[in-house]
């Protein structure tokens, strides 16, 4: 497949991309301290004195966080390398306490990896992966309290991160977002982060160039902290437009940080972009390098769940979903747990379309999780077991879902309190069926010369029954009973 283009003035652009990828540890307690982690506790009361870098405060690594990143570098097919160490990357910034970040330079925990990642057409491509690397947040700095101030909340200071850098493998805004999307899923499963866009427990640094196809790298610019799939790929939309403009213009592009604005839908400049040399890395002589042990890791390895795409292939084998519906229910492990709760005994095709359908739309219109559905997985597959026995219809099925969600109980009991169990008797049927034929000859001469026409004495049956009638068995007695009539 050849890389996607965009059209510029003097002829085709290709746009270069590279993602670093910033996820919180999902940990109880920061990456050199004891100091709790927690979103929205009130400002400053989750820093201890390391956190502050008051004066003689040693940092003591967190063996869990170690675990997490041991895990993710394995989830993402990496190398895991038994010894690293940690690095001072030096530069000021007002909520960064020490004066410097705790990270990892030239020898990080894990390296090369590689992911592959689905687009929405169904294809797949895969993204290589650079590094992942431990590091410390920085706190916050807060300027919309006082006119007058900035102030700094440090609760997130020293927060336990791992940075995921990618090689520039992918070439279209839509990959990107793909990535970050498969990467969140990875690491949800993992259990490693929580991948909550909208705390920037998960956000990325987009790096964006453009090429003509086929020549060298260009410049690249890094547009900072970009928190959402639509604005990663707002903002490479638009930085890739800003670029082609200026070269088509003779200009050159300076190699700088950016910042993304959702509101005006642009990106702006934020400063120069930095090297390595600049932050004047050294090893921290405060804390020793790591020493893995290769028993330990191999255990880590044999503990490690059942990963996203080997969910989807294993639910188009299993359960015979189509490759689509596979990869719907397997990219969230929550959700993949739902639909194997509730497809239990149970016809596997329908209890997907139900999931991915119905009660989708349901947990959407009420912005919930799947962990937070109001129908069980139990009682959805009980809804699904009364569809298959034809108690109920597909149409009556959504009214019952209705009242499950609205917590008036269980399936089986809502078809028996509400009178909706499906009319299947024949005789009742028939009886029915020919009061209608005899009632409107006019329409069962249109069907006899039409057989399509049937849909409206259909129509006429479920109205008669209060859509209780079996479908199947008014088609059948229908045509059985039409093709008679003369």
């Amino acid at each position: 497949m050849s890389p996607p283009t965009i059209a510029g003035a003097t002829g085709p652009w290709e746009i270069v991309l590279g993602l670093e990828v910033h996820a919180q540890v999902a940990s109880r307690s920061k990456l050199f301290s004891g100091a709790a982690v927690g979103f929205g506790a009130a400002p400053n009361s989750q820093v201890s004195l390391v956190d502050a870098a008051m004066p003689g405060m040693l940092p003591v690594i967190n063996r869990r966080c170690v675990e997490q990143a041991v895990v993710t570098g394995l989830g993402l097919n990496a190398k895991i390398n038994l010894w690293s160490r940690f690095d001072r990357k030096n530069y000021f910034y007002p909520d960064l306490p020490q004066g410097y970040q705790i990270s990892q330079y030239k020898d990080p925990i894990v390296g090369e990896g590689q992911v592959e990642v689905e687009r929405d057409d169904g294809s797949t491509f895969v993204v290589r992966i650079e590094r992942l690397h431990l590091e410390q947040d920085a706190g916050k700095s807060i300027h919309d309290i006082d006119p007058d101030h900035t102030l700094v909340d440090l609760n997130r200071a020293g927060t336990a991160l791992m940075e995921i850098v990618s090689y520039p493998d992918m070439r279209s805004a839509e990959e990107a977002a793909a990535y970050v999307r498969k990467l969140r899923s990875i690491l949800r499963y993992l259990g490693t982060c929580d991948g909550d866009l909208e705390k920037g427990n998960l956000r990325a640094d987009v790096n964006v160039s453009v090429r003509r196809p086929g020549e060298p790298y260009g410049t690249r610019c890094e547009i900072k902290n970009v928190n959402s799939y639509r604005y990663i790929q707002q903002a490479i939309e638009f930085e890739a437009r800003r670029q082609v403009t200026i070269l088509e213009d003779g200009g050159a592009i300076s190699q700088e940080t950016r910042l993304f604005d959702p509101v005006r839908g642009e990106t702006r400049s934020m400063r120069s972009k930095e090297e390595a040399q600049d932050y004047r890395y050294f090893p921290d002589p405060d804390l020793l390098p790591l020493e893995l042990d290769p028993a330990w890791v191999e255990a880590i390895r044999a503990d490690l769940p059942e990963l996203p795409d080997a969910k989807r292939a294993r639910f188009v084998a299993q359960y015979g979903l189509t490759p689509y519906d596979a990869g719907v229910l397997a990219s969230d492990r929550a959700r993949a747990d739902f639909f194997e709760a509730a497809a239990q005994g149970r016809d596997a095709k329908l209890t997907a379309n139900w999931v991915t359908n119905e009660l989708a739309a349901y947990l959407a219109r009420d912005g919930l999780e799947i962990e937070m559905s109001k129908i069980s997985a139990t009682n959805l597959g009980e809804l699904v077991r009364l569809i298959e026995e034809q108690v109920i219809s597909s149409k009556i099925a959504r009214e019952v879902f209705e009242h499950m969600w609205t917590g008036e109980g269980d399936p089986g009991g809502i078809v028996e309190a509400r009178g909706l169990r499906q009319v299947s008797d024949t005789g009742a049927l028939e009886t029915l069926i020919d009061a209608l034929i005899a009632a409107n000859p006019g329409q069962a001469a249109a069907v006899r010369a039409k057989p399509q026409a049937i849909g409206w004495f259909v129509g006429q049956v479920m109205r008669e029954t209060g859509g209780k009638a079996n479908p199947g068995t008014v088609n059948s007695l229908l045509r059985e009973k039409l093709s008679s009539v003369e």
